[in-house]
C-alpha cells in the first residue's frame, strides 16, 4: 500500500506519540506539520523531518496531504475537522471526539457529506489481553455476563501544567474522567456491551486547579450487567484494572500481574500470556487502509460520540446527583 500522506495538527506530546508510531509503522508519511508556537513546529519538523506549514489554511491547501492527523484541544475538534473534511482531508482525531455532543455530532456529519473517513483513537481496546478476552466472550466461553471492576489511575502530582487546556475544566470538563476514564469506559463497552445508564461521583483531593483528579462510576449495560470505574490522577503510581466476571468463567488483568482466566469450578486463575501489541500504530494503520478503500475504522465518529455520551452521563450525574440514561444525552442539543 502506498503511504497515506498527512499532515499533524496540533503539536502536543501526544502528536509525538502518534508520529513515533507512524515512523514505525511506515504506512504513513508525515508532509508537514502546524501549530501555533513556531518553536514548537520547527522542532516537530526537524524531527520527523517534515516542512512548517506556515497556517493550517496552507497545510489544507496542500493537494499533496491527503489526511490529517488532528491532536487539537477538545474544543477546537470541531472547526479544524470541519475544515479538513471541506477540503477533502481525512481525519484521525484523537479521543474524546469533542467536549459536547453537539460538537461530535456537527463534525461527524461534516465528514459524512465530505465523503472523508473519520477514525477516533482508542489504543486501549486493541491492548491484546483484552482482545483475547473478547474472543472468548464471543465463543461463549463466560457464559452470561454479569459485572465487571475497572481501575485506571495515575500519579500527576507535581506534572501537572496549569496552563494546559488538559488539566482546566473549560478544556477539559469532567477532568479525570473525560481526560484517562473515557480509555475504560470504552474497553468496558467493548466487553460488556452498550451502557444504559451512569451513575457518577467526582472529588478533587490531591491536585491544584478547579478540576477533579478522581472519578467513580456506575455503568449499567444495556443487558442489564453492572461494571464499576474508578479513575484517579491522585494515586502513588500508575495502575490498571480490568476485571470481567461471567456465570461461566472469569477474566482478571492488572498491569503487575498481567491476564488471568477462571472457569467455573476451578479453584484457581491461570494465567494467560498474551504478545505485545503496538495498539497506536495499529490504529493509525488501520486509518490508512480506510483511506485507501479497505475497511473501516472500528471507533468512528457515531462511536466515538456514544463513547462521550458516556462519560457525559457520568458528569451530568455527578454533579447533579441523579442516575444519567446515556440515551438522553444523545439526545441533547448542547
Amino acid at each position: 500500500m502506498v503511504p497515506v500522506r498527512i499532515g499533524c495538527l496540533g503539536l502536543g506530546w501526544w502528536s509525538d506519540v502518534l508520529a513515533d508510531a507512524i515512523t514505525r509503522s511506515g504506512r504513513l508519511q508525515i508532509i508537514s506539520c502546524f501549530t501555533r508556537s513556531d518553536e514548537k513546529r520547527r522542532a516537530f519538523a526537524a524531527k520527523y523531518r517534515c516542512e512548517a506549514a506556515p497556517s493550517y489554511e496552507a497545510m489544507l491547501a496542500d493537494r499533496r496531504i491527503e489526511a490529517i492527523v488532528n491532536t487539537t484541544p477538545n474544543d477546537a475538534h470541531l472547526d479544524t475537522t470541519r475544515a479538513a473534511a471541506e477540503a477533502d482531508k481525512h481525519v484521525f482525531l484523537d479521543k474524546p471526539i469533542a467536549n459536547t455532543i453537539r460538537d461530535a455530532r456537527a463534525l461527524t456529519a461534516a465528514c459524512r457529506t465530505a465523503g472523508v473517513v473519520l477514525a477516533l483513537g482508542y489504543q486501549r481496546r486493541r491492548e491484546t489481553h483484552f482482545r483475547w478476552v473478547r474472543q472468548r466472550i464471543d465463543a461463549g466461553e463466560f457464559g452470561r455476563l454479569v459485572n465487571a471492576e475497572a481501575n485506571i489511575s495515575r500519579d500527576r502530582l507535581g506534572k501537572t501544567d496549569l496552563t494546559s487546556w488538559r488539566y482546566t475544566a473549560e478544556g477539559m470538563p469532567g477532568g479525570v474522567m473525560l481526560q484517562i476514564g473515557i480509555h475504560y469506559t470504552d474497553v468496558l463497552e467493548y466487553l460488556m456491551g452498550p451502557v444504559a445508564t451512569v451513575t457518577g461521583r467526582l472529588a478533587q483531593l490531591v491536585l491544584p486547579g478547579d478540576n477533579p483528579d478522581v472519578a467513580s462510576m456506575v455503568l449499567e449495560h444495556e443487558s442489564g450487567a453492572l461494571s464499576t470505574l474508578n479513575a484517579s490522577y491522585a494515586s502513588a503510581s500508575e495502575h490498571y484494572v480490568m476485571n470481567i466476571y461471567g456465570k461461566e468463567a472469569s477474566a482478571y488483568y492488572d498491569l503487575q500481574q498481567g491476564l488471568r482466566f477462571l472457569k467455573q469450578g476451578s479453584t484457581e486463575a491461570r494465567p494467560v500470556t498474551c504478545p505485545p501489541a503496538d495498539t497506536i500504530a495499529a490504529e493509525l494503520e488501520e486509518f490508512a487502509a480506510a483511506v485507501r478503500g479497505e475497511g473501516e475504522p472500528e471507533m468512528d465518529g457515531e462511536k466515538g460520540t456514544t463513547s462521550l455520551a458516556v462519560v457525559l452521563a457520568g458528569i451530568t450525574s455527578a454533579r447533579e446527583g441523579r442516575t444519567v440514561a446515556v440515551r438522553d444525552v444523545l439526545e441533547e442539543r448542547c
